[in-house]
């Protein structure tokens, strides 16, 4: 019997209608709607590409957003100077600087930049440290977003092996916080453990983050495990996939995230659920 899908385009959706929601009665609250700015630097067509889809987003449930696009010519300082214009700026709530960066520009202190307040990648040092502290209520997208799939799935997590593969400062590390903090028993994996299948078996709850083609196969899982793919690549044929082989695994999980639809939408949606947090905060 194949794995139940986890469908992120409908739990997308669905907090997406009642982001809108609450985005008109903020309006009515406050005259105004709330604001996103995101800054790219360069052409590079991924980043053209998951830009395009946050403004959409921002769109869709009614936001205002704008796109300061940077040349790649652009050295640190200049990049962190059009920062702190938007961080200056009352009528943006959410400011995110999408990267990678070119190679020249140190991404670090670009990041750290960015205001606290307006920070809703999170990926500031003080976000990572309220969510150690099980404090943090503007949470990275991406393990925020799987947190929201689990839930909308009824997929518990308390008391449950949950085995994270990635250590990513943006993926890796917050999921394994956000998988502690709701009492899940976590272990965390990555390209210096041996014998991974021997770790990814024991997980009630899998979530792999490497950015590997084909990396978790079907003789790695547990049965009915709910397995989650954060991994976007390309195969062989240049067509796009995850991290697991969704063929052979979805013969023995009991859930799966498909790549694309799975992971990719909440992100997005995370996002705007962070803008509208942080508008509400600003007007407090």
């Amino acid at each position: 019997m194949s794995a139940i899908l986890i469908d992120g385009k409908l739990v997308s959706a669905k907090l997406r209608g009642e982001v809108t929601e609450k985005r008109i009665e903020f309006e009515k609250k406050y005259g105004r709607k709330p604001g996103l700015c995101v800054i790219r630097v360069g052409e590079d067509p991924a980043s053209v590409v998951y830009v395009r889809n946050k403004l959409r987003a921002c769109e869709e449930v009614g936001f205002a957003s704008t796109c300061n696009i940077l040349p790649e010519s652009y050295t640190t300082e200049q990049v962190i100077a059009e920062v702190e214009k938007v961080n200056a700026d009352p009528t943006v709530d959410g400011l995110l600087v999408q990267l990678p960066l070119p190679k020249h520009i140190d991404e670090a202190r670009v990041v750290a930049a960015v205001a606290p307040e307006k920070d809703v990648d999170a990926f500031g040092k003080l976000d990572a440290g309220h969510l150690c502290l099980d404090e943090g209520n503007v949470l990275p997208c991406t393990p925020a977003g799987i947190m929201e799939m689990l839930k909308h799935y009824e997929i518990p997590v308390a008391g449950k092996e949950c085995v994270v593969v990635g250590r990513s400062n943006i993926v890796g590390r917050p999921m394994a916080a956000l998988l502690l903090a709701a009492d899940g028993t976590v272990t965390i994996a990555h390209s210096r453990t041996p014998d991974l299948g021997a770790v990814t078996r024991r997980a009630d709850i899998l979530v792999s983050a490497v950015g590997r083609a084909g990396l978790i196969t079907g003789d790695m899982v547990k049965p009915g495990a709910a397995v989650i793919d954060v991994g976007m690549n390309r195969n062989a044929e240049g067509k796009l996939c995850g991290d697991v082989d969704f063929d052979s695994v979805k013969e023995v999980a009991g859930y799966i995230t498909p790549v694309p639809g799975g992971v990719g939408p909440m992100t997005v949606t995370m996002l705007i659920c962070n803008t509208l947090y942080a508008a509400e905060n600003a007007e407090k």
